[in-house]
């Protein structure tokens, strides 16, 4: 979906649920498509406050951001801690996360094979899917390599 049909179809939803049309929130929309990766909202206000102050306020983006989700253009991908992470999803194909518990690297992945499993799960006990998510908490490469390190700099002391 192109973002101007994103915005169109924002609109209309938000005329449906009785919402303002503002260009802040329309400005809001073109600084999350061109973010280009995964936020936590602070994050978000932050660097949008950085590239231009007249987009919109800090509750605004907040409010904005919550709507986009129900509409369904921006998703939670991660609860980790107090932290909640946030990606615009409007146009990108489906995916699956792999998150390091130290660093906070996020890797996207998709296999057609787990899409085909869960199908299969759902076939088997008559439940119809509606969304779901795929989160793997683990260690990234480059925080294994350094606990090996530490390591072996620990039996070297």
């Amino acid at each position: 979906m192109q973002l101007e049909e994103l915005k169109n179809k924002f609109e209309q939803f938000l005329k449906q649920k009785g919402h303002k049309i503002t260009r802040g929130r329309f400005g809001i929309i073109d600084k999350i498509a061109s973010y280009g990766t995964h936020f936590e909202i602070e994050e978000l206000v932050r660097w949008i406050s950085n590239q231009d102050k007249s987009v919109a306020s800090r509750s605004t983006v907040y409010r904005t951001v919550r709507l986009l989700q129900e509409f369904g253009a921006i998703r939670e991908v991660i609860k980790l801690g107090n932290r909640t992470i946030y990606e615009f999803v409007a146009g990108k194909p489906h995916h699956e996360h792999l998150i390091c518990v130290e660093c906070g690297t996020i890797i996207e992945f998709y296999k057609e094979e787990i899409e085909e499993l869960q199908d299969k799960v759902c076939e088997e006990h008559d439940f119809t899917p509606v969304n779901h998510r795929l989160e793997i908490f683990g260690l990234c490469s480059a925080c294994k390599e350094r606990r090996h390190e530490n390591r072996g700099l620990e039996a070297t002391a």
